[in-house]
C-alpha cells in the first residue's frame, strides 16, 4: 500500500529498480492525484455507469508529466548530468523546467513558435528554463532535441527517455490501490503516446504480480486534425486547438498500439467542437476544469456511449491530463465573458437576479 505525503518515487520504489538505497530523488511530491466519482455527469449522460476522473491536473506543475519528469530527472541526476533538454508543447516544458530547478541543474526548451499556451510558457519562464523557439512544430522541435542529446552532454527528458514511462506508470498502480482492482475502460487522450504507454505498462505488472484480476479497455483519443493513429502513418502537419496533442508523430508509437491491441480496446478522433463541448460539460456539471486535451477522454467517453463500445454497468477511469488554467484564453473564446454590470443597488440586484 502507497504512503502518504510522499512522492511517487519512494511510494512505489518497490516497482522501480532504477531507485536505489542511496538515490537522490528529485521530487515535488508528485502524484496522489485525486480519482473523482462523476456522478452528476453519468446522470447527464443517462447512464449506469461507475465513472472516475483521475484529475493529474492536480500535480506538481499542472499536469501528469510530472510523474514522468520526477524519474527522468532523478536519474539524470544519479548519472552525473548538470543540464536536460526537451521539445514541448507545454506541458514538458513546466515540469521539465521545474524538476530542474529543483535539482540545481540547467533546464533547455525546444518550442514550436506560437503554439504554446500562456500559462504553460510563463511556467517555463518562471521556473528558470532557457528557451528557444523554432519556426516548425512539435515534431520537428522532437528532432532536434533527439539528435543534441547524441552529440552533446546534455540528457533528453521526453518519453522517449524511458524513465519517464516508469514515473507515469505509477498512475495506474494508484488507481488500481484505490479501486481495490484496474476499471474496465480507461480513457485518455492520446498525443505522444506516452501516457497510454505507461498507464499499460502499469496495469500489466499489477496483474502480473496478482494485485489485480485484469487489465482494462484502453481507448485512446485523438483530435481530428492530429490523428495520426487513426490515418496509420505520421502527420506532417497536425492541427487543434488542444495544444498538447497537437503532435503529428507520436514518440511512443509502438507501444500504444500494442496497448491498444493487447487491451482489445481502440484509438478514435474528436473534433475541436466536441473538444470544448467537454470541457465546458465537466465543468458544469462537477466543477473540474481541465485543459482541452484533457477533455478529449470525456469526448470520446460520451461517444463511445453513444455507439455502444462501452458497455452498461462499468466502471471507466478518464484520466484529466491537465489544469484548466494552462490554457485559459482556449477556454474562454467560446464563452460570454462579460458579466451584468448594475449600480450599487439593491433594488437593481434583484431585478437582476430574477433576470438572470
Amino acid at each position: 500500500m502507497s504512503k502518504p505525503g510522499l512522492g511517487i518515487l519512494e511510494k512505489f520504489s518497490a516497482h522501480l529498480d532504477f531507485i536505489k538505497k542511496d538515490t537522490r530523488i528529485i521530487s515535488l511530491n508528485e502524484g496522489d492525484t485525486p480519482l473523482i466519482k462523476l456522478d452528476n455527469l453519468s446522470n447527464k449522460l443517462k447512464t449506469n455507469l461507475e465513472i472516475y476522473a483521475k484529475f493529474e491536473g492536480l500535480n506538481p506543475t499542472g499536469s501528469f508529466k510530472d510523474r514522468g519528469m520526477t524519474a527522468a530527472v532523478t536519474q539524470a541526476v544519479q548519472e552525473g548530468a548538470t543540464s536536460i533538454i526537451c521539445a514541448s508543447t507545454g506541458n514538458t516544458s513546466a515540469s521539465a523546467a521545474a524538476y530542474a530547478a529543483r535539482a540545481g541543474i540547467r533546464a533547455y526548451v525546444l518550442i514550436p513558435e506560437g503554439k504554446i499556451a500562456a500559462g504553460k510558457l510563463a511556467q517555463a519562464i518562471v521556473y528558470g528554463a532557457k528557451l528557444i523557439q523554432i519556426r516548425g512544430n512539435f515534431d520537428d522541435a522532437m528532432s532536434m532535441v533527439k539528435q543534441i542529446a547524441d552529440t552533446m552532454p546534455i540528457t533528453l527528458v521526453n518519453s522517449v527517455n524511458p524513465y519517464r514511462l516508469q514515473g507515469q506508470k505509477t498512475a495506474a498502480f494508484e488507481l488500481v490501490e484505490e479501486l481495490g482492482g484496474s476499471p474496465d475502460y480507461h480513457c485518455l487522450p492520446v498525443g505522444n503516446a506516452g501516457n497510454i504507454s505507461a498507464y499499460w505498462m502499469g496495469y500489466t505488472e499489477y496483474l502480473a504480480l496478482g494485485k489485480s484480476e485484469k487489465t482494462p479497455i484502453m481507448c485512446g483519443y485523438q483530435a481530428s486534425g492530429a490523428a495520426p493513429f487513426l490515418k496509420g502513418e505520421p502527420i506532417k502537419d497536425p492541427e487543434t486547438l488542444a495544444t498538447a496533442i497537437r503532435i503529428g508523430n507520436p514518440q511512443s508509437w509502438d507501444l500504444a498500439v500494442k496497448a491498444i491491441k493487447e487491451s482489445n480496446g481502440h484509438f478514435k478522433a474528436h473534433s475541436d467542437e466536441k473538444i470544448i463541448q467537454a470541457q465546458q460539460l465537466l465543468a458544469s456539471t462537477e466543477g473540474i476544469f481541465c485543459e482541452p486535451a484533457s477533455a478529449i477522454s470525456i469526448a470520446g467517453l460520451i461517444q463511445d456511449i453513444q455507439e455502444g463500445f462501452i458497455k452498461s454497468g462499468s466502471r471507466v477511469v478518464c484520466t484529466l491530463t491537465g489544469n484548466g488554467l494552462k490554457d485559459t484564453d482556449t477556454a474562454t473564446k467560446f464563452i460570454e465573458l462579460e458579466p451584468l454590470l448594475i449600480n450599487a443597488d439593491i433594488k437593481e440586484l434583484a431585478q437582476a437576479l430574477s433576470n438572470i
